[in-house]
Formats: structure tokens, sequence, C-alpha cells
């Protein structure tokens, strides 16, 4: 799909200007406008793309189109688009930006008066045929969510397992039985926590404890969010620290704790990572999305903050960056079954070096975990075995402590991306079953550090040359 309500262009293409397109010089100020002035051709043809998938039969779910619909308003709302007052997101940036350019005020005249036309003759038209199209599609969208219902839609599937994983010995069926023992797994280790910290009844009531406590859950105020956010930021702070005795090399890129900016609070996850630019001219940035405090339990911080932040997600990136023994595309290549499942294993590696010494954290640790293997269950049952939304849901609130609301929006995500969600657990459980492998051939000569550094010294690799990797490693040092 091109347009959905978690990605796409008409999304995309603004969060990159916004977000990432830094305004030093006058030069830098028109490549901006360039890209407005590009940006309404390249929706405009996408927008016809769509169109032409949908005559063939190929349309998201109807739950996608309301979101892209009120996106695509929110870009194109605000001056220059209208008199409400308020500037548009792309307007604001483009202003922000070039007013603070210690340029004549002659120039910053011509980069905006530019910018504005890009933006009422280009931008605004383009998101009005887009928006207009979702219009006639939402009216002829079907009920049926998996894309086990598309034209080849099965064979699709397996080709998007085969490309998440990296892995070519795993059917639907394997990754469906393999996240039901996972499932099973994980739900005993909970079912111990339960018995420390005293609470009795089964493990869906210590869910919905879990769930509807307010003592689990920041105040929705301000001051609930800054808490949160100081808090994520010392236990970045505290792995920090402990880097050293588990990895050789670590990244030169800061990396802050940040809220998800307003434009895109409503439709952004709860939690994610963005890299910095490859110049280490500003810091890469875990977001956290603070709009609904009631669905971000404080239990769940310490493993969001190693996932999204150290040792997970900013390690594998910000190495893979300052790689200078690789090609370029090498340093910003992206296989979700080792990306995803490095920042996995990370939870579990917190683990190892002694954190989660919380209880309720460390179930917060497991709650995740469980979570990714119902992800296992949740992705082939909608694509392969055709659940249907509900049906996906309804699990999900039974197997983890997740809140309907977040579940309801990660059920989504599955649904319009399928195959990516299996690559987190498949990625990390091959990890660990190669640090077991090396640690078994290497005994007391194993060392984290020298085993991390193979892992993250390559970029974001296929699972298979991962493998092969770790085996030279272990071969090299066996001979050394």
């Amino acid at each position: 799909y091109i347009f959905t309500q978690f990605f796409g262009p008409h999304s995309d293409m603004p969060s990159l200007l916004i977000g990432y397109h830094r305004v030093n010089s006058a030069d830098q100020a028109g490549a901006y406008v360039n890209r407005l002035e590009a940006l309404g051709p390249t929706i405009e043809t996408l927008t016809q793309q769509a169109a032409a998938r949908a005559d063939a039969g190929v349309q998201p779910p109807a739950f996608a189109y309301p979101v892209v619909i009120n996106t695509a308003r929110g870009i194109i709302t605000g001056a220059p688009f209208d008199e409400s007052g308020t500037d548009s997101p792309l307007w604001a940036d483009l202003q922000e930006k070039t007013n603070a350019l210690d340029i004549p005020q002659e120039d910053k005249d011509d980069i905006l008066d530019r910018g504005r036309t890009a933006l009422i003759e280009s931008v605004g038209p383009a998101y009005e045929a887009l928006i207009a199209e979702m219009e006639r599609q939402a009216e002829t969208v079907g009920e049926d969510d998996g894309v086990w219902h598309l034209p080849r839609g099965e064979a699709y599937y397996e080709a998007q397992l085969r490309n998440y994983t990296t892995r070519d010995d795993l059917s639907a069926e394997d990754v469906h039985q393999l996240g039901l023992s996972e499932v099973d797994r994980i739900h005993e280790e909970m079912r111990a926590i339960m018995q420390t910290v005293g609470f009795e009844g089964t493990l869906q009531e210590f869910f919905a404890h879990l769930r509807e406590s307010p003592e689990f859950y920041y105040e929705n105020t301000d001051e609930g969010r800054q808490r949160y956010l100081d808090e994520a930021t010392a236990m970045v702070d505290t792995m920090r620290e402990e880097l050293p005795a588990y990895f050789g090399r670590l990244p030169q890129a800061e990396m802050e704790v940040r809220a998800v900016e307003a434009y895109r609070i409503e439709t952004a996850t709860g939690a994610f990572y963005e890299p910095g630019p490859l110049d280490r001219s500003a810091p890469a940035a875990y977001y956290v999305n603070l709009a609904h405090m009631d669905e971000l339990p404080v239990y769940q911080m310490e493993t969001l903050a190693y996932h999204e932040g150290l040792p997970g997600h900013h390690l594998q990136s910000a190495i893979a960056q300052e790689l200078d023994n690789v090609p370029m595309f090498q340093r910003i290549t992206w296989y979700s079954a080792y990306g995803e499942g490095w920042a996995l294993y990370s939870e579990r590696l917190g683990k190892d070096m002694g954190m989660f010494t919380d209880p309720y954290q460390d179930f917060g640790r497991l709650s995740y975990e469980v979570f990714r293997a119902a992800r296992l269950v949740v992705d082939t049952g909608i694509h392969f075995h055709q659940w249907s939304e509900e049906q996906a849901i309804d699990y999900m609130l039974e197997a983890t402590p997740m809140t309907r609301g977040d579940i309801t929006n990660e059920v989504r995500r599955y649904i319009v991306w399928p195959g990516q969600a299996v690559s987190y657990k498949v990625g990390m459980l091959t990890i660990l079953d190669l640090r077991e492998r090396a640690m078994t051939a290497l005994g007391d000569d194993f060392d984290y550090r020298e085993f991390h550094d193979v892992v993250l010294g390559n970029g974001s690799v296929p699972l298979t040359l991962l493998s092969d990797l770790v085996d030279e490693y272990i071969a090299d040092h066996q001979n050394g």
C-alpha cells in the first residue's frame, strides 16, 4: 500500500523536511524550497499509482482512509493555504529556518516567496487531489483485512516473511507455531513475577490490574509528561555508564529522549527511534508519544529505553553510520530482522547485565517480549489464517497486558505492513542462538564485547550473513 495510517509519502516527506532538512545557509534554504516544489508532483504521481492499484483490487483497509485524509488535511491547513490564523506545518518550518539565517532580508524574502508559491501552486493542489482519491476509494473498500484476499496474496505474504526475516527456512505456519510456544513460555515467567509481588489471581487478572490501576500510569498533565521524560532519560544515562563492559565499539553520536511533536502526535506510535544525520550535526532521538498517558505504562519504561535507545536502536544505527571501512549503502541499509531483532535482544541483554531490579519493570520487559511473540501469532493469523481485526485484538488482549487502544493501533499496523512485525522476535531469537553458539564453542574465552562488536561491526545485514560472520569469528578465535 502506498498511503496508510502508519506510513506513506503524504506524511513521510513533510517529516523529512521538518525533522531532517537542515537550513544553515541560503543554498540549503533553496534546496528546501526545491524539495517543496518537487513534493507536489511526487504526491500527484503516487496518488495516480494508488488509484491504479485500487482499480486492480489492491486497497488498504477501511480504517486507513480517515487517518490518511486527516493527515493530508493537516499538511495543508493554515497559511498560506487558508486564513485560519495559524501557519501550516511546512510553512511554519520554512519561515523559522529561513528567518534564523544570517543573510540579507531581501534574500530571505526571495526564499520565502518561492516557498509560498510552491506550497500554494504545487503542494496544495496535490494534497487536495490525494484527499479526493482517498475519499473515492473509501466508498468502495471491502471488509477483509489480510493480504490473503488480494490477487496472489498468499504468495505475496510468504515472500514478505522471507523478506523481513531474511531467512528462507520459516513458513507462515512455522512462524505461527513458534509464536504460540513463545507466548506460553513467557507466560510462565510472568506468573513467577506475580508470585514475587504477591498478586493473587490469574495472569489475565494481573494484566487487567496493570491496565486499570492508576499507580502504573503518570498523570495526563504537563508535569506527568515531564516526569516520564526525566525518568526515561535517567534510565538511558544509567545504561550508558555500563556499556563499556559489554561493548568494545561505542558510537560518538549523541542521543536525546524527546516528546513526539504536535504535528504528528496523533498518528505516531507510542515510542520510536530516529537516527541523527550522518555528519552528527544533530543528536539522534528516542521519541515518546505522550499524547495519552493512560496508554503509556510506567512499568514498561525501562525496557522501552533499552529498546529504542541504549543499547538498542541507537547503538546499532549510530555504530553503522560511523563505520569507515564499508561502502555508504552498508552504513544506512536497514534489515528489519537485524535492527529490530537487535533492539529486542537489547531488552534481554539489559536483564543479563543486572538491570530490571524492580520486579514490575522486569514484568514490563516480559510484557514487551510476549507482545513480540504474540505478533508472530497475530501477523500470521491475519494474513495466513484469515483472522479478522477483532480476532487479532482479542488474542492480544488475552496474551498481553497492553491496553486496547495500543493493541488496536498495533494490529492495524500489522494489517498494512504484512510480515514486518514477525522480524523482531525472529531476529532476537536468532541473535540469542548465535550468542549461545559462540559461548558453547569458546567457553571461558567468550567475551561479550567481542561478540557484540561482530554483531554490530558490519552494519545491518541479513540474518543468514550474520550467522556466517559469527561462525567466522568463532573459527578465527579457535584457530588463533
